[in-house]
């Protein structure tokens, strides 16, 4: 799918207050650690997470999302009556009904035409919104297209850490679990427009998804438990990622000398460093958030390309990418030119 005509019109975060440092957790593992042999340090060791972010106890989803949406909308002076869809991307959810973004539209004040839906797709799903929004701004369907994202780490995290220090915990169920310890916390929200509306934005230059649902239960998750098959999940989606590659190459034009920035979903040191090797991807062209926010879903895209443009990173007419893989498994590349 390419675009000729969609820009980037605001992009904003809302930090999760509580930094959370690995070490407390290994603390709490500590005797964990001790029974099963692991090495105490395994969180900092070998995914490579000091620490994530955590929200105030009972601080919803809708919370989250809206404090970033309200960011958005008023760092960019646009008129909230102009906005023609909502849509939110959070794997964490308020309920299973109703939708999350329902209860941010109303957050918001949106007015009743503004049409809102949650999207699910793991951590791929902010992209895969930017390209259903990105294909209704296309044709004039609306003017403004509002994508939101809540997550939250807390309430999973302190149940998993309780199941950890269980005597009857094994080693193989640790390892299954394990994942959930490196998810963090965060806001982020983005506003689509015609380039018309905004010329001097950043555009959606167009994207390629690829599915092999074959691999669909290494990695499921509750909202106070989650398990993964690491590894498993590791070479699936890399491979996953060799041959979307291809299509990018095929279709956006991608060479590894070509882009300018890598906006990666950041999961961990050995998952980002597997998957720049594979793809023959220079990683210091990627800003690593994963360190101290840690994997943040389907939010931790667009965070880190908040991060990435923060951090002065990108200069007009940088063709910058945006990669992730999810479980499921699916792949999503997108490209945005500066």
């Amino acid at each position: 799918m390419k675009f000729n005509h969609v820009a980037i019109a605001g992009l904003a975060y809302a930090e999760a207050p509580h930094r959370i440092p690995s070490s407390q957790f290994e603390d709490q593992l500590a005797a964990t650690f001790a029974r099963l042999e692991i090495r105490p340090d395994v969180l900092r060791s070998l995914a490579g997470i000091e620490a994530r972010r955590w929200w105030d106890p009972g601080t919803k989803p809708s919370d989250a999302a809206t404090l970033a949406a309200r960011r958005v909308i008023d760092e960019s002076g646009v008129d909230p009556s102009r906005i023609g869809i909502l849509i939110n991307t959070s794997v964490c959810r308020d309920y299973l009904e109703p939708s999350t973004a329902s209860i941010v539209h109303g957050n918001l004040g949106l007015p009743s035409t503004t049409q809102n839906f949650d999207l699910g797709n793991a951590c791929l799903a902010f992209v895969n919104a930017i390209e259903l929004a990105g294909m209704m701004i296309e044709r004039g369907a609306i003017e403004y297209a509002l994508i939101v994202d809540g997550e939250g780490s807390r309430d999973i995290q302190e149940a998993t850490l309780e199941r950890l220090q269980g005597p009857d915990m094994t080693a193989s169920q640790f390892r299954r679990e394990f994942a959930s310890l490196t998810l963090g916390s965060g806001g982020v929200a983005m506003l689509l427009t015609h380039t018309d509306r905004a010329p001097d934005g950043p555009r959606v230059a167009g994207g390629v998804t690829r599915a092999a649902t074959e691999h669909a239960t290494l990695c499921w998750g509750h909202a106070t438990h989650m398990e993964t098959r690491t590894k498993e999940l590791l070479f699936a989606g890399v491979g996953l990622a060799q041959q979307t590659w291809q299509v990018a190459r095929a279709e956006l034009g991608w060479a590894p000398d070509q882009l300018d920035e890598l906006v990666l979903h950041q999961v961990s040191a050995v998952h980002t460093a597997t998957l720049c090797q594979t793809l023959g991807l220079d990683v210091n062209k990627a800003l690593m958030t994963f360190p101290e926010l840690g994997n943040v879903g389907p939010a931790s895209v667009p965070i880190t390309l908040h991060q990435t443009v923060a951090a002065g990173r990108v200069s007009k007419g940088d063709r910058v990418a945006l990669m992730g893989i999810g479980s499921g498994i699916n792949v999503a590349m997108m490209e945005l030119v500066w």
